[in-house]
């Protein structure tokens, strides 16, 4: 059976190698970098212990320095499955959610016809190409100097020009013996109304070759030189060729230097695409057109994980923005995204290159925000949620939009952020006094601040800057010892952290914590600011924790640290079932709403037995262990009324 033109290169641009191998393989989590797609495993075509199997994903071919075995994801299930070629592309295909094609014996017949469209369209290329150059193509190459795309940038991406004649590439193509059904099937020229002979389909235009994923022209994209006409740019008609929707202009080079490192950026337009090649952003691509469709969104992930989105800054590059984002959300998975660039109102990186340079788009590319930043900004800039109903409007369309995500886990990171950007537009961040948090007289055992630092702190910052005391506490325990982190890791990624030097603290203490104490405390100090890290490490209420005091005694910033992470927990608790059980007031009258507020008094008295605990005085033992001044006391004075009743010999 021969499979239709381009089904293949479809199925493998569907499908990513690292997924087909990794259900056969372990990978080597040391020697491989997933975002890159550069992945080793033990071969598993012969027994060894050393990751000697290289997959390259972006290529989509693997090796193995030891055996030798190499292929592609077609031959890999070939080899591990035992199938035969047609019976591993259905696999892949079933899996990549698309239909084999029916069996057509005429299936190489086709193929051999869209070679020789391939070459026709090659023909044309070349005859654009000299047009160009002729006095014909004057105007066209003054333009072209004006918008600062000399020889050598015409020649990279083979640009042209078509004249204002109406049969003028019709003849030059019937002239070398081109079939006249070939041109028109090719889209180069249209059947006459009128019965006369077909006329050009592109005239008076700068021509933009439009390039497969093997870097063949497909079809055309011509800029009019007229202001006048009413298409400012027109594309090649649907062919045998050419799907605008399955199409990215500058895909084969921008796919090429994505797999060197470069950032892949979307752009909106062909000359968007050349300025960014040509300030050095050799992984550009655009649209042809029309809004990224999901196919698109799809070729994209297949050659990075993250790609940028460089829209203009206006209300029509938002909106584009906003058209991607419903796109995206029902493909994401854990590690494929979006991220946005938005320019400057009135710049497309065309001019921004032009007027402010390669390094002014470098650095808003290195900015670039995440996808659900947009979101956000999508569903409350210019509006007021100052009524129950307007936050419950906004809430019911994020959940909406939430939903729209397949991935439990992605869905879930999505949700946390989004709860993070609500509880900062309708509470605020908690206010902190000029100097800092308010230093504490004194304070307890095992780093709980004091009942007249609480008060203190609490006069200057607001209900939740215990809860900030109390994350300041567990940070610097686990700055003094980061063998900790590990131990906690799950709880410290669970602290709300609204304080931003708090959370740039957390990020450093997950991300090093295997690095060391030399490295951690650098990457803090890059972090946050050796200003604001003093702050935190050695304000009164921090200071004062016995674990710090007693720095090496890792049982006694273990204790600390639990505790702490303890009394957040039941805090957190208290408000989540309050927020609840309010909600369910709301709502019909049923023994949910009494569960709820059971539970809400439950979460009350575990809080306020932590804050009674913290009200409790502590003396240290002789091997470092906390005691209650009371219970020794109390223990004192039994000892004393046993020694006066020893009865005397």
């Amino acid at each position: 059976m021969s499979l239709p033109p381009g089904f293949l290169d479809e199925l493998r641009s569907r499908t990513s190698l690292t997924q087909v191998v990794g259900r056969k393989v372990l990978w080597d989590t040391r020697k491989s970098n997933q975002a890159k797609g550069d992945m080793w495993a033990p071969c598993p075509f012969h027994q060894e212990k050393t990751a000697s199997f290289h997959v390259d994903d972006r290529k989509g071919y693997y090796y193995c320095f030891g055996c030798h075995a190499k292929g592609d994801s077609i031959s890999f299930v070939r080899e591990t499955e035992n199938v035969g070629f047609m019976e591993a592309v259905e696999i892949l295909a079933g899996e990549a959610g698309m239909q084999m094609p029916a069996r057509d014996p005429q299936a190489q017949e086709r193929a051999d016809k869209r070679t020789e469209l391939i070459e026709v369209m090659e023909k044309a290329v070349r005859f654009f190409r000299l047009q160009l150059r002729s006095a014909a193509g004057a105007e066209a190459r003054d333009y072209l100097a004006r918008r600062g795309l000399n020889e050598e940038t015409q020649d990279r991406f083979g640009i042209g020009f078509a004249p204002a004649g109406w049969q003028v590439l019709w003849d030059n193509l019937t002239g070398q013996g081109i079939a006249e059904d070939k041109i028109l099937e090719a889209g180069l020229a249209k059947p006459s109304q009128k019965g006369g002979k077909p006329y050009d389909t592109f005239r008076n235009r700068i021509m933009f070759p439009i390039h497969d994923a093997r870097g063949r022209p497909i079809a055309f994209g011509g800029r009019a030189m007229d202001p006048a006409d009413n298409a400012k740019y027109l594309n090649s008609p649907e062919t045998p060729l050419f799907d605008k929707s399955r199409t990215l202009y500058n895909l084969a080079p921008a796919r090429e230097a994505a797999g060197k490192g470069q950032p892949l950026i979307v752009a909106e337009g062909y000359m968007d695409v050349i300025a960014l090649a040509t300030g050095g952003f050799d992984a550009a691509v655009a649209p042809l057109g029309t809004a990224v469709t999901d196919t698109q969104l799809q070729m994209l992930w297949r050659i990075t994980d993250e790609p940028i989105m460089a829209l203009d800054g206006d209300k029509a590059g938002l909106n584009a923005a906003y058209r991607v984002i419903d796109t995206a959300l029902p493909l994401l998975e854990a590690g494929k995204s979006l991220r946005f660039v938005l320019l400057p109102e009135g710049l497309d990186p065309d001019d921004l290159i032009r007027s402010k340079g390669s390094e002014a788009m470098r650095k808003l590319v290195d900015g670039a925000q995440p996808m659900v930043q947009l979101l956000w900004r999508r569903e409350t800039e210019g509006r007021v949620f100052d009524s129950p109903e307007r936050k419950a409007a906004l809430d019911k369309t994020l959940r909406d939009r939430m939903r729209l995500i397949q991935d439990p886990s992605l869905r879930s990171h999505y949700g946390e952020e989004i709860k993070r950007l609500r509880w900062e537009l309708f509470r605020g961040p908690a206010k902190q006094s000029a100097g800092g948090y308010r230093k504490a007289n004194s304070a307890g055992q095992h780093g709980k601040p004091s009942e007249g630092a609480r008060t203190s702190a609490l006069a200057a910052g607001g209900a939740d800057i215990e809860t900030q005391l109390r994350e300041a506490v567990i940070l610097a325990a686990l700055l003094s010892t980061p063998e900790l982190i590990a131990e906690f890791e799950g709880q410290l990624e669970g602290m709300r952290c609204d304080n931003p030097d708090h959370a740039a603290v957390r990020s450093c203490l997950l991300r090093h914590a295997a690095d060391g104490v030399d490295v951690l405390h650098t990457a803090a100090n890059e972090a946050v600011g050796s200003d604001a890290l003093e702050k935190l490490c050695r304000s009164r209420h921090v200071a004062i924790t016995p674990c710090l005091r007693n720095p090496g005694d890792t049982d006694l910033a273990r204790m600390t640290i639990a505790e702490e992470l303890a009394k957040l927990e039941a805090h957190s608790g208290l408000d989540a079932e309050i927020a609840e059980a309010v909600e369910d007031l709301f709502g019909p009258a049923d023994e949910r709403v009494t569960w709820r507020l059971s539970q809400a008094a439950k979460a009350r008295q575990t809080a306020q037995r932590a804050q009674a605990e913290d009200k409790t005085e502590y003396d240290l033992g002789p091997n470092g262990a906390a005691i209650s001044k009371e219970e020794r006391s109390a223990f004192a004075a039994l000892m004393e009324t046993i020694r006066f009743d020893k009865p005397r010999n």
